[in-house]
């Protein structure tokens, strides 16, 4: 894999970091600014539309520009909204300096995902897409808990002063190691904004948001979950999600490997073994090994799925994939806040803390369900070339006249 991949990871690393840190920092930032805990809370919702709003537009204004010089614009935006949040005089300038790290979340992704793509050859495609998506996976077994326990050490302003400067390593890597690739010739904003009327790319779109949101219905309540129904003790939450992004990291490696030989069918082992694995953890949430053991496979086939999702919607919109790769990364976010909600629904319904497993099952098997549509609708619309490749000149004729 060339080096490129790797400064990628780095900066894949920093936004993962970030994303996810102050989830388990929102106490201390709340103490800090003198608001409520629910209040904090927007620095997380803050973000995540900030990913969904800011993929499309960010990658738009950089059509003009070439793909390595975005990367660079797009870390060093990541860079100033860490140390605008680290700097914070109120707690609305830190939110500020959130949305605008965020703005560089999706765009970095979906651009690297397509550059990560073209250093390799066709059949690795998947797996230098997975490598770069690493960074993000080990960020949640490293980034995350090392960055909570220096904010709960040492302040929550170091850990983000620290996130900053991982920003500026990504930025200096990509500036060495990404080399210039040229954009495709002719290739306007019109022709990006096409993709979106492929109705493949719709339906990868639409699998991300159901397959990853499955993963995230459950995953946003662990904490109460394994505390109140499995008798965790609250200091072990942390450990959980390590377990987590343990299995996201070995999922995605080998989602990226499958990918480049059979993408739709690891899609639909990955799917369905999800919409099982959710379902069952309704049971299993009540002992504690099986607990943690179901934790990682969630994490594990949720990560499975997206090398290749990602690589679906390159593949479906080849002909200019950029912004539809990184509208697929809101996907992503859509799918978590999407999930969250209805998780909290059947919460606040009065179903107990396991029922978001429930909603993770069913969408995962949504999810599942478009795949099969997906695949189903290419086999439909290449069935007509395949029989007039095979029909005399007599019927292609006739099929023409028709």
């Amino acid at each position: 894999m060339p080096l490129a991949l790797l400064a990628l990871a780095i900066g894949a690393f920093g936004i993962g970091t970030t994303e996810f840190v102050i989830m388990g920092l929102l106490p201390e930032v709340a103490d800090d600014f003198g608001v409520s805990i629910p209040t904090a809370g927007f620095l997380v919702t803050g973000y995540a539309l900030g990913v969904m709003f800011g993929a499309p537009l960010m990658t738009a204004l950089g059509t003009k520009v070439s793909r390595k010089r975005m990367l660079m614009l797009l870390m060093g935006l990541f860079v100033v909204g860490n140390l605008l949040s680290a700097l914070a005089p109120a707690f609305t300038v830190m939110l500020i300096g959130r949305v605008v790290a965020s703005l560089a979340h999706g765009a970095f992704f979906g651009i690297g995902s397509v550059v990560a793509a073209d250093l390799v050859a066709p059949d690795k495609k998947a797996g230098a897409i997975a490598m770069m998506f690493t960074g993000l996976t080990v960020a949640n077994v490293v980034g995350v808990p090392l960055g909570t326990l220096i904010g709960q050490a040492a302040g929550w302003r170091l850990t983000f002063t620290i996130v900053a400067a991982l920003g500026v390593i990504g930025l200096i890597g990509v500036a060495r190691l990404v080399p210039e690739i040229p954009r495709p010739e002719g290739v306007r904003l019109r022709h990006e904004l096409a993709a979106f009327k492929n109705a493949q790319v719709l339906l990868a779109m639409a699998m991300t948001v159901l397959g990853f949101g499955g993963v995230f219905a459950a995953i946003t309540y662990i904490a109460p979950m394994m505390t109140h129904v499995a008798g965790f003790a609250d200091s072990s939450v942390t450990w959980l999600l390590v377990l987590f992004g343990l299995g996201m990291v070995g999922g995605n490696l080998v989602g990226g490997k499958y990918a480049d030989r059979a993408l739709m069918p690891m899609l639909y082992v990955s799917l369905g073994a999800l919409a099982v694995v959710l379902a069952l953890f309704t049971l299993t949430a009540h002992n504690k090994v099986l607990a943690g053991v179901t934790i990682a496979l969630i994490g594990a086939l949720g990560f499975a799925a997206v090398p290749p999702l990602q690589k679906r919607v390159l593949d479906q919109a080849h002909d200019a994939p950029t912004l539809a790769s990184a509208v697929n990364i809101g996907a992503f976010n859509l799918g978590n806040a999407l999930s969250a909600w209805l998780g909290g629904l059947v919460i606040s319904a009065g179903f107990g803390y396991t029922a978001p497993n429930w909603v993770g099952a069913a969408l995962a098997a949504g999810a599942l369900l478009l795949a099969f549509l997906s695949a189903g609708l290419e086999r439909r619309d290449s069935a007509p070339s395949a029989v007039v490749a095979d029909a005399t000149p007599a019927d292609k004729r006739a099929a023409v006249h028709h």
